[in-house]
């Protein structure tokens, strides 16, 4: 594995190995699933990726800053489309205009089936990770996942479920596209952050931790 090489503070992480963050050893386009939706997260398609985005940001704005109702906004987008279509094939009937093309499937079924299975791989992997965390294996990510999902309550307690759910869809329109970007830097910065987390749990460990009397631990008796 290559070295990576940036200042630091200290002598032992002058010269380092390249850590890639949470441990991967693929590219970010193969851990987002390596299909249609890794390119538009990844905004390899730039219109869809812009379209979807737009799109998700208007419905936000009409939802949450227009406070429209889901079923009449349904009800309005369904009755103007109908009317658009029906005005249209009227006059090219009576113009000559050319009819208007009706696509019988907007999406095909693999887009939905690749963001359904990228979903369960995250999912299940996500999962996976934070019951390996709650066992204890690493006391360090420990405390840090707790740490991170109390700052995750908190902060959910001044965002409505609306306004939770599109700040996470502009995090995945985002962040994955910065990470590729900028994916030495941050894999520098996370793992030196982490390494230093350990050193002051050591430090906790060795000056508190370890001082905690504890009492002589009892064999079990064999029956």
């Amino acid at each position: 594995m290559p070295a990576i090489i940036y200042p630091t503070d200290s002598e032992d992480e002058v010269t380092m190995p390249r850590a890639r963050l949470f441990g991967r050893q693929r590219l970010v386009h193969a851990v987002l699933g390596g299909g249609q939706v890794a390119d538009v997260l990844l905004w390899r398609n730039k219109r869809i990726s812009a379209a979807l985005f737009m799109g998700m940001s208007l419905l936000w704005f009409l939802f949450e800053v227009v406070e429209y109702n889901f079923v009449t906004l349904f009800c309005h987008i369904s009755i103007t489309t109908m009317l658009i279509v029906f005005i249209w094939r009227s006059g090219a009937e009576f113009f000559g205009w050319k009819l208007p093309v009706i696509p019988k499937s907007v999406l095909d079924r693999s887009t939905f089936q690749d963001a359904a299975l990228t979903l369960h791989v995250r999912f299940n992997q996500a999962l996976s990770k934070l019951i390996d965390i709650a066992c204890g294996k690493d006391p360090a990510l420990f405390f840090l996942a707790i740490i991170c999902l109390y700052i995750l309550s908190v902060i959910g307690n001044y965002f409505t479920f609306l306004n939770f759910m599109y700040l996470c869809f502009v995090c995945c329109q985002t962040l994955p596209f910065l990470y590729e970007r900028y994916e030495d830097e941050v894999d520098y910065f996370v793992s030196r952050s982490i390494r230093q987390v350990k050193k002051m749990f050591k430090v906790v460990d060795s000056n508190v931790l370890n001082k905690i009397p504890r009492g002589p631990v009892k064999e079990k008796k064999g029956r």
